[in-house]
């Protein structure tokens, strides 16, 4: 999977965080739950505003970028399974 990068950010990220690319484009960060405690609700950490393609992954990288990869879409199709008719008795 070759990822390209989109936009250079450098968002220095904080442990029990999740970061993400947003609907905006821009990069969002939310609190983890962690067992009972309930996660945070999301706050905008920088306002970058790119476009999205359509069948691409867009994610924060490990130095705080914005990257993209395509999105791989295949694996085996399930079979339609056939019903067996019970024999007649007679």
């Amino acid at each position: 999977m070759a990822a390209k990068k989109v936009a250079k950010v450098g968002v220095k990220k904080q442990k029990g965080f999740l970061y993400f690319v947003d609907k905006q484009g821009d990069i969002s960060c939310a609190k983890m739950a962690r067992g009972d405690k309930k996660g945070g609700s999301a706050k905008k950490v920088a306002k970058v505003g790119i476009k999205r393609e359509v069948g691409y992954l867009y994610f924060i990288d490990k130095q705080g970028d914005i990257s993209c990869a395509k999105m791989v879409r295949g694996g085996t199709k399930k079979k339609k399974s056939a019903k067996k008719k019970a024999p007649k008795r007679k």
